[in-house]
């Protein structure tokens, strides 16, 4: 079966609209001439007249007349789906989008973007999962919209992505433990007990390569995947962690803080999505949202 020109519906709305050749080839820029070839070719494809003569003009055949609001109608969708989105009206936009975070992300920011986003868009809600890996096979298959996270080799190198805000690592203990009063040197720090914090699960990390630089190393008695429960264990215990500042405003609270002695890179929180969500105006308007909270 061979395939039907398509091009031919536009043609046809037009015939019918117009009810004449002159007329339709004036509106579609062709000559009388190629209008009339074009009628013959509608002609023998649905195998009906579809226009005949009656006196000095044209009118439909019966078929023509079912089929006009048909024809109106599919070429009318085929433009819509041609042409750009329209303006998003994020007022009336009814979506549940699926954010991947870690839990220092979703302590400190959710609250406002949920509050920012219930604000701009009553209709859309958010759920977040836990991001436990770097692993992207979520947002590649569509089960997660938009993750965040630190770029780095394992990272998709398909997926696009921007800098949400700069981090960087400070220390923590409980209050009252002893690096929460006096200066904190690069031995006081190294001589402690200390939490690693790595989600895959490795034995060491950027602060120790800091530390071996000096040539001193840290005791690590212990390590979790996530800024949460180490921080709740530093709570009960006289352990000391390394972690992102402004990633852990809440979790930190009651905790107390210090800048660490030595200089550590600074660490960069991207927001990652799929490449076929790049151009869908609510997606980009979801970024935004979360550009504007993290700003």
């Amino acid at each position: 079966m061979s395939t039907p020109d398509l091009n031919l519906l536009i043609t046809l709305d037009v015939l019918l609209r117009e009810g004449s050749v002159a007329r339709a080839a004036k509106c579609l820029r062709l000559s009388p001439s190629a209008m009339s070839r074009a009628l013959a070719r509608l002609r023998e494809t649905t195998g009906d007249p579809l226009l005949v003569r009656a006196g000095r003009g044209l009118v439909p055949t019966p078929r023509a007349l079912e089929l006009r609001e048909r024809v109106s109608h599919l070429v009318q969708e085929a433009e819509a789906v041609l042409r750009p989105a329209d303006v998003l009206d994020q007022t009336r936009l009814q979506r549940t989008f699926t954010l991947r975070n870690t839990d220092g992300f979703i302590e400190t920011f959710a609250a406002a973007l949920l509050a920012h986003i219930a604000e701009e868009a009553p209709g859309v809600r958010l759920r977040f999962v836990q991001k436990a890996d770097k692993d992207s096979t979520p947002l590649r298959e569509g089960r997660v919209d938009l993750e965040t996270g630190v770029i780095d080799d394992s990272t998709d190198p398909t997926l696009h992505s921007r800098i949400l805000f700069q981090d960087h690592w400070i220390g923590v203990v409980r209050e009252g433990h002893p690096l929460s009063s006096g200066k904190v040197s690069s031995k006081r720090f190294a001589g402690g007990e200390h939490i690693l914090i790595s989600r895959r699960g490795r034995s060491s990390g950027p602060v120790d390569e800091a530390l071996f630089a000096l040539g001193l190393t840290r005791d690590i008695v212990t390590s979790f995947g996530g800024f949460s429960a180490a921080l709740t264990l530093v709570r009960e215990s006289d352990l000391i962690a390394t972690v992102p500042e402004r990633h852990t405003s809440k979790l930190r609270s009651g905790l107390h803080s210090f800048a660490l002695p030595f200089e550590m890179p600074p660490i960069s929180v991207s927001m990652l999505w799929h490449p076929r969500m790049d151009a869908d105006p609510a997606h980009r308007w979801l970024r935004d949202c979360v550009r504007q909270v993290c700003a």
